[in-house]
């Protein structure tokens, strides 16, 4: 078993205890949303979603799914700390995406293939039906502009329309090869999406949190948020954004051969990012977080370089993403953006929030908080302490998540759209004393089946 990352002085039992209070206040915020948010919706209707604070509908379900879910989460839970602490550094982080991979593509089954998989980027409202405007990408893109708000002629749907082209792009990209449609598309998310916590492994090994990354990587497997990332064009959003963090991680920590080639390659992936989702240029907060942790700024001129490539190659065709990002928050106060009260949201999505990370990384969270005051003077004398590297890591994450949330351009849905932001709070269950991880891996397994076979998601 990994041994557990120190991130507090103190007796152990008054830490455990501590632990439970933590995951304890955090169901509350849970079923406290859950409960005023059951009372909104009925007594005024405003907050659009059926069960507050998830969207998602009450309707209790099995289907393919539920055996496979059920045997990944017994394998993982039993075999998987043991297993992260004795596999050599490469098989482990392959295993930890193989295992993501076959985690979601289970989950997703509860529902079936069809409304799990292959039904869900079919919508009206998604990606694909757009692919056909794409014919002549070059007129597309300059012309991406003009159909974002709803009082214009042939207005995007609402997710080409609350994304830049890249999100849509990378659709057409899939039906240009061969894989279109939605099943291709279905597949391509959960698949990319699930490599998400194998980046996150990589960014830690690569930060000297090797210890760390081995005891996060069951939390990483069985995080709740699968739920939402199979199947939903924001888990491929994650991968992508946390690829690029890991290379950034990797050239910055000089753990590769060409460090500048490689920072160059996090910029791209990171600058495609941004051109997926508006929100996503809080990553940038993560990448600040990554330096820190790497203790030098030598990786930056290269990263920004790709990320300039990037924003030069779409501005050289046509889109301007300083134009599109204000007209989507016009567009976005055409809709329901303009009903659902910040009043709630403002705090449902952080109950939201503890639906999609789990009580585990709830408990995490609060080591995390404890351990941050001393977090950057561990990081500045170096070689950093690995819950400093977390503690650091995660409260960028937590940064974004707090930017994101008091925007109020994410009024509901976060357990979704915070996908790229929710995966960098996973490693604050690395912190929590190795005697309980299975027990603490067990309820993270547990909420996501629960939530899954109880609930009908609306992605």
């Amino acid at each position: 078993m990994p041994r557990p990352v120190r991130a507090e002085a103190g007796a152990a039992p008054r830490g455990r205890r501590l632990d439970l209070a933590a995951a304890a206040a955090a169901a509350g915020l849970a079923a406290l949303a859950a409960v005023v948010g059951t009372a909104v919706e009925r007594a005024e209707g405003t907050l659009h979603v059926d069960w507050p604070p998830l969207y998602a509908v009450w309707s209790p379900h099995a289907g393919p799914g539920t055996v496979p879910a059920l045997a990944v989460a017994a394998l993982v839970v039993a075999a998987g700390a043991p297993l992260a602490a004795r596999l050599r550094w490469r098989p482990l982080v392959a295993a930890t995406a193989a295992a993501s991979v076959a985690w979601t593509f289970a989950l997703a089954l509860v529902d079936g293939w069809r409304r799990g998989i292959a039904g869900r980027l079919a919508s009206p409202h998604e990606y694909l039906g757009s692919v056909p405007r794409f014919a002549d990408a070059g007129a597309a893109l300059r012309g991406f502009t003009d159909h974002i708000l709803l009082t214009q002629p042939d207005n995007w749907p609402t997710h080409v329309a609350g994304h830049p082209p890249g999100a849509v792009l990378t659709f057409v990209a899939l039906d240009r090869v061969g894989l279109g449609g939605p099943e291709w598309a279905g597949v391509w998310c959960v698949v990319v999406g699930g490599t998400a916590s194998a980046a996150v492994l990589v960014a830690l090994g690569a930060l000297g949190a090797e210890r760390a990354a081995r005891a996060a990587a069951p939390f990483l497997v069985l995080a709740p948020s699968a739920v939402w990332a199979g199947t939903s064009a924001d888990g491929y959003f994650a991968a992508v954004t946390a690829w690029g963090l890991a290379l950034l991680a990797l050239a910055a920590a000089r753990r590769v051969r060409a460090p500048g080639t490689v920072a160059f390659a996090a910029g791209v992936l990171l600058g495609w990012a941004v051109y997926c989702s508006y929100g996503l240029v809080l990553a940038g907060l993560l990448a600040v977080g990554v330096l820190v942790c790497a203790r030098g700024a030598r990786a930056l001129p290269f990263a920004l370089l790709g990320a300039l490539a990037v924003a030069a190659a779409f501005t050289a065709a046509g889109f301007h993403w300083w134009e599109g990002y204000h007209l989507l928050v016009e567009r976005y106060y055409q809709g329901v953006g303009s009903v659902r009260p910040y009043g709630y949201w403002v705090w449902g999505n952080l109950g939201a929030t503890v639906f999609a990370v789990g009580l585990a990384v709830c408990a995490g969270l609060r080591r995390a908080v404890a351990a941050a005051p001393g977090a950057l003077r561990a990081v500045r004398r170096g070689p950093t302490a690995e819950a400093a590297t977390v503690a650091v890591l995660v409260a960028a994450a937590l940064c974004a998540v707090a930017l994101a949330d008091l925007s109020g351009m994410s009024k509901a849905e976060t357990e979704r759209i915070w996908l790229p932001f929710t995966v960098w709070l996973l490693p604050a269950a690395a912190l929590l004393p190795g005697r309980d991880g299975r027990g603490w891996a067990a309820a993270q397994a547990a909420l996501a089946l629960l939530v899954n076979h109880l609930l009908l998601t609306g992605w």
